[in-house]
């Protein structure tokens, strides 16, 4: 059986990350294979998950590509760039087929959304296209959920384009906003969704 050859991107803990090595050692035919995990901060805890998996990992951050000085000199754009012509020479290097941005902070640009059009899925932790765009990410987003009195939450699974967060859609999971949520109790409800539904993901363009 030939497996999605796989690639996933992280930037903090890796919960979301671990979801997917999990059910990849639960199902002897699960279709794809993480082949590679691509951090853009060195001190990311998912990257110690990935090793404890026995996973190969790399570090893309700025500092790291490009490095101090030309890295504090450089616009927020060639940053971006660096770091995403950085993660498409490794993607080439492990004859990767598809990338999963798991909790991803760096927004990709360049040759790489044309290389893997359509081949790379994000997970972002809200409605979208609600609460989505530049500096929503984390507890930013739970926060922006809660001050807007909506009554429901969740995470939604999309294609990434060059807009932010402005793929096409393929997944979402809904969970309720209760009242007296914060954004710690609220993300606690949404975290086993985004969990559920970065494996759909994946396993939807294993397909």
């Amino acid at each position: 059986m030939n497996k999605l050859k796989t690639i996933v991107l992280v930037s903090g803990g890796g919960t979301n990350l671990q979801a997917l090595i999990d059910y990849q050692k639960a199902n002897e035919d699960c279709p794809y294979e993480i082949v590679c995990v691509i951090s853009d901060h060195k001190d990311a805890y998912a990257l110690e998950r990935a090793k404890n998996a026995s996973i190969p990992t790399a570090i893309t951050s700025p500092y790291s590509i490009m490095g101090k000085e030309k890295a504090q000199a450089a616009s927020r754009d060639e940053k971006r760039l660096a770091v995403s012509d950085a993660v498409l020479k490794i993607c080439k290097e492990y004859e990767a087929k598809a990338i999963v941005q798991a909790g991803w902070l760096t927004v990709l640009s360049g040759q790489i959304l044309e290389d893997y059009k359509d081949m790379i899925i994000n997970l972002h932790p809200a409605l979208l296209p609600k609460f989505g765009g530049v500096g929503m990410w984390g507890h930013h987003v739970h926060e922006a959920v809660l001050a807007a009195g909506e009554k429901e939450s969740g995470c939604t699974i999309h294609l990434v384009s060059s807009q932010c967060d402005g793929g096409k859609i393929l997944i979402q999971k809904k969970v309720p906003v209760l009242p007296g949520d914060n954004p710690d109790t609220l993300y606690e409800r949404i975290a086993p969704e985004e969990h559920k539904a970065i494996v759909e993901g994946l396993l939807l363009l294993c397909k």
